[in-house]
């Protein structure tokens, strides 16, 4: 064997705690290299089909093809198509030539091919090929497609299922839809039940070939009363035990890859209408969420950003639409304009708005791409479904909603209720309620759990303000912030959430002893006379011990006068607390003034430490920010984390500490009590 590519030492791959997948395109040897990939520990999809080789592949989650092209295979017609998908994912092609064929390699490989394989090869040839391949996808995006695969798995989307050693399969809770199984735990007779009377002997028999050999295999079988569906079930041994990945061929194949939009991975706007038709007469809220001036970031950064970008974009509306509102339909629509469908909404509208400042929030966190921060603004109109509403009335609905939303100023939230009245989020009077909020209440606390990068365990947490509004819901720290700045509330509004945090943190049980509280200190505290010694009393009163006490201060908060911010800082630890600089990576002169901070942590902006999971540019970036904390003797904190794929690679840089949604958002006193003692 001889192949082209990064080369390492290889070994273990079978023994990986993350299974890696590999797409293989071959007309004539699927089955006989699929045994070969499985043998050495790769779950292996394969196709002999070239014509949705593109859509397999993507519906895969494979991030590393093999195409065989021996005996003089087309590549026009086999390597040519795969291209253009391999390139979006971030992946690597490989193909198997014939020994006689190494003279094609450097046409093959311009034409878009990562690595060869010349055949025959042997197992250790194969392994090492695809570890260089892997190294490549590391290099490029990480372990995006396991990382995937098992976020399809929490949400529901993937086909799969296994045999337990009790003898009975555990089906996954998209497949037992498909099939319409009663329950997703079943004998394998019950199962058989539901397949084509006429395709059960064969089925069984793959099976039990499976069984006795322990050999991968694939088998493929039709549905009762669906003429042309197809699924194809790939078979392999897990933990002694038979498995499956399933996917659809055929009809509802083609059906299922229409239903996607091939940027974002998302869902399209077909599969958005059908969505709608099928909730014609039930209780369904629209939110219609644009990007403004999309087009001027296109033109400043060009194409390929823009379109890596609209990924991000993509990612972000989907974390933040599983954390509020779990199982919604979230499709782009049209270049800009993406989709949020929720079902069984009250007529108030006010879960939606949430969700929609939310995401508009979640968008307007900045957004690397190489040595420059990229700002977006989001606009958001919510439409709520009548009963003579079908699918194209309430999108155009929704579509008057954000039409109207774009002209007004404040959040860019409008709403048209199921009796045609529109109402503006209105700022004006949330600057009004806010000054009875205290009176009534409504600013509650809740605590966001912060872990070492290595550890199970909660180390700290931070203290986050909640404004539990009687019109509009729970309304998040930003807003709240924002609300009390503009009506000159700011100090009243922070002296009560310290106080608040303080109170509910000394009355932890002794077995949170351990835990850190981090507290969050505006810039406008901060310039008060008497910050420090109303501090001190503050914390000394509620009886939480200094030494277990974090004060966090914006980036913004110290610029103005970096001198008064050391001495302010020198001061603070002096007195016993920890101090630490918040959002690292807003503002405007980070790296020049850091060095005189007297400083025990650094905590990462949630838009810089997302974007590590971004171009290789964006890496460099994140990295220096952690390489440069850590020479400083600074403990770096990461918020924002999101993805095992984030927390891998912030690890790996050297973080020590992270917070997120990935594990946890903010929590009860109460919440956090029992998460610790569980």
């Amino acid at each position: 064997m001889r192949g082209v590519g990064e080369t390492q030492r290889v070994g273990g791959d079978a023994a990986s705690a993350i299974q890696h997948s590999l797409f293989i395109l071959s007309p004539r040897d699927r089955d006989g290299l699929s045994q070969a990939a499985q043998a050495i520990g790769w779950r292996a999809i394969g196709a002999r089909r070239p014509r949705d080789a593109p859509q397999r592949f993507l519906r895969s989650e494979a991030q590393i093809a093999l195409i065989d092209l021996r005996r003089g295979g087309d590549p026009d017609a086999l390597l040519a198509p795969l291209v253009p998908a391999m390139e979006a994912g971030g992946g690597a092609l490989i193909l198997l030539l014939d020994d006689a064929e190494e003279a094609r390699v450097p046409a093959l490989l311009a034409a878009g091919a990562t690595h060869y394989l010349l055949a025959p090869f042997t197992p250790d040839g194969l392994r090492a090929v695809l570890a260089s391949a892997q190294r490549l996808v590391e290099r490029l995006g990480g372990e995006q497609g396991a990382r995937q695969r098992a976020q399809r798995i929490r949400r529901g989307d993937a086909l799969y299922w296994q045999l337990g050693s009790d003898g009975l399969l555990r089906v996954s809770e998209a497949l037992a839809r498909h099939l319409a199984l009663d329950a997703p735990t079943l004998t394998p007779a019950a199962l058989m039940r539901q397949l084509p009377r006429a395709e059960r002997a064969g089925v069984l028999t793959a099976l039990r070939a499976m069984a006795r050999t322990g050999r991968p295999a694939s088998l493929a079988h039709g549905l009762p009363d669906r003429p042309g569906d197809r699924l194809v079930h790939h078979l392999r041994i897990e933990d002694g035990q038979i498995a499956a990945d399933v996917e659809w061929l055929s009809d509802q194949h083609e059906r299922d890859s229409s239903s996607r939009d091939y940027l974002t991975g998302l869902r399209s706007r077909q599969a958005a209408l059908e969505w709608l038709d099928r909730r014609v007469g039930l209780p369904t809220t629209v939110l219609l969420l644009s990007i403004s001036q999309f087009e001027r970031m296109n033109a400043a950064y060009g194409q390929v950003v823009g379109d890596a970008l609209l990924g991000r974009i993509a990612r972000r509306i989907e974390r933040m639409v599983d954390d509020v509102a779990p199982g919604a339909m979230v499709a782009r629509i049209a270049g800009t304009e993406f989709l949020v469908g929720l079902a069984g909404e009250p007529g108030s509208g006010d879960r939606a708005t949430f969700l929609a400042r939310q995401l508009i929030g979640a968008i307007g966190r900045p957004f690397s791409a190489g040595d420059h921060l990229i700002r977006l603004i989001a606009r958001c109109g919510i439409a709520q479904a009548r009963s003579e509403d079908d699918a194209t009335h309430l999108l155009r609905r929704a579509g008057m909603a954000l039409a109207d939303a774009r002209q007004a100023g404040g959040e860019g939230i409008r709403i048209l209720s199921a009796d045609k009245q529109s109402r503006q989020v209105d700022p004006d009077r949330l600057e009004t309620d806010l000054r009875l909020a205290l009176d009534r209440g409504e600013i509650g606390i809740v605590f966001q759990p912060q872990y070492p990068v290595h550890s199970e365990l909660i180390s700290g947490v931070e203290a986050l303000a909640r404004w539990n509004h009687p019109h509009y819901g729970p309304l998040g720290a930003g807003i709240l912030f924002a609300t009390a700045e503009r009506s000159d509330y700011m100090l009243p509004l922070s002296a009560h959430i310290l106080g608040e945090a303080l109170r509910q943190a000394a009355a932890w049980p002794c077995a949170l002893v351990a835990l850190g509280l981090s507290i969050t200190v505006p810039a406008a505290d901060i310039a008060q006379p008497r910050f420090m010694p109303d501090l001190l009393d503050l914390v000394d009163r509620s009886g939480f011990p200094r030494a277990r006490l974090t004060v966090e201060i914006t980036e913004s908060g110290l610029i103005h006068d970096v001198d008064a911010a050391a001495r302010l800082l020198r001061a603070l630890r002096s007195e016993g607390l920890a101090v630490a600089i918040d959002d690292f990576g807003t503002g405007y002169s980070s790296l020049a003034y850091l060095k005189s901070l007297p400083l025990d942590y650094l905590k990462i902006d949630s838009g810089l430490a997302q974007d590590i999971a971004g171009t290789a540019r964006d890496r460099i970036i994140v990295r220096g920010v952690i390489h440069m904390a850590k020479s400083l003797g600074l403990k770096v904190i990461a918020a924002g984390g999101e993805t095992e794929q984030q927390l891998d690679l912030l690890a790996r840089e050297g973080c020590d500490y992270y917070q997120g949604f990935l594990r946890s958002a903010g929590i009860s006193s109460a919440e956090l009590v029992a998460l610790v003692l569980a």
